[in-house]
């Protein structure tokens, strides 16, 4: 019996377990779901709604991202200048022919007073001293023209010409034996054993040097040379400017110093180094305008040469003369000869109040020839010298 009662209270402590068990498991675990029904989302608590974003960025931050949005423009190029037309200068053959008008103007009271005096019905002696204070006073020079004077007393007695046109050509013969037909004039621009020809361009302030190597630069270009110049006038400023803009209209490069009053002999050196490398036909070296009374001065300008020489032969030195300046020009002519070898001579402004007598004072000066006239202020008005085409112009009238 007592058997019997305690598998009854197991029975009933085992039911109860079992029934305990199953209820707690029905509160924990999820529900049995549904064939085919979805899983029932889970909904996590809400979250504070955030601000818009430009309320908690800091003014910079804004702006910082502003710029980020918003395309840039490009930069703005400054606008480059354009580039200067290269002209085609004319050949510098029968320049002097055009411009004759031109020099006839200038020089036609000489010629007109020595023709109206020696047709003279009487050539006595005070109409042949007139005649040599007309030359005189023209630039000829005193020895030059008690020589003119001479012939021509000699020739017109043992002649007897008295006709306007047999007086014209005595007088012209012998205006062109003084100045000299036979000399060369040729100004030497040809290369030689690969190396340029090297020109030097001398004489004092005010005489129109640069301009001149400007006008001498165009004319070479005219006859199909490639010129290279060189400024080497360091102690003016404006020198070298006014130089690069006469190369630059003929496309001719300049060679300069990075500075004032910089070494003169180191900038030609580099000219003609640079124009040797280009392989050009002229080098043309432009100097400082040195006054002739200044040693050091002229001295720097032999160095300048001696310096030029290391690198390639200089074929021509150009004295550039005003011929305004008359007898002071050959004072300048001799001391500049002292320091360098002329070889040539430029007489500028022989268009205006210039006498050309000075062609023929300051060839007997120097024993070089006159090669190149400046015949006016136009960029092609510098003419290879001609002498017959010379004495022609000055008895035009």
């Amino acid at each position: 019996m007592e058997t019997l009662i305690l598998i009854i209270v197991l029975a009933v402590f085992f039911f109860v377990a079992v029934v305990a068990g199953t209820g707690w498991l029905l509160l924990v675990r999820p529900r049995r779901l549904r064939r085919g029904q979805p899983p029932a989302e889970v909904v996590s608590p809400p979250e504070a709604p955030a601000e818009p974003e430009l309320r908690t960025q800091r003014p910079e931050a804004a702006e910082s991202a502003q710029a980020v949005i918003t395309p840039t423009a490009p930069p703005r190029v400054p606008a480059q200048p354009p580039a200067p037309e290269i002209e085609k200068p004319p050949p510098s053959a029968g320049r002097l022919v055009r411009l004759r008008d031109r020099l006839s103007r200038s020089q036609s009271s000489v010629g007109s007073v020595l023709l109206g005096l020696l047709s003279r019905d009487r050539l006595d002696d005070d109409t042949w001293d007139e005649i040599e204070e007309v030359l005189i006073t023209a630039d000829v020079g005193v020895v030059p023209a008690r020589q003119i004077v001479d012939d021509l007393r000699t020739k017109v007695k043992v002649l007897g010409v008295r006709g306007v046109d047999e007086v014209r050509a005595l007088l012209r013969t012998e205006l062109i034996t003084q100045i000299g037909e036979d000399m060369d004039r040729t100004v030497h621009t040809d290369r030689r054993e690969g190396l340029p020809a090297v020109v030097l361009m001398v004489g004092v302030n005010g005489t129109g040097k640069t301009t001149t190597a400007g006008k001498l630069a165009r004319a070479l270009v005219g006859d199909g040379k490639t010129v290279l110049l060189g400024a080497a006038d360091t102690f003016r400023a404006a020198a070298a400017d006014q130089l690069q803009t006469w190369g630059e209209r003929v496309g001719a490069r300049t060679v300069r110093a990075d500075r004032d009053e910089a070494d003169p002999a180191s900038v030609a050196f580099d000219a003609v180094r640079e124009g040797t490398e280009l392989k050009v036909d002229v080098v043309l070296v432009d100097t400082a305008g040195r006054l002739h009374t200044k040693t050091g001065l002229m001295d720097e300008l032999g160095k300048v040469k001696r310096v030029i020489e290391r690198r390639a032969p200089v074929e021509e030195v150009l004295l550039v003369l005003d011929a305004t300046t008359g007898q002071n020009g050959l004072r300048q002519a001799r001391v500049f000869a002292e320091v360098v070898d002329i070889t040539g001579i430029v007489l500028t402004k022989l268009d205006g109040t210039a006498k050309g007598g000075i062609v023929i004072a300051v060839q007997r000066e120097l024993g070089v020839p006159v090669k190149l006239v400046g015949l006016g202020e136009g960029p092609d008005d510098l003419a290879p010298f001609d002498p017959a085409t010379f004495v022609d112009a000055i008895l035009a009238a």
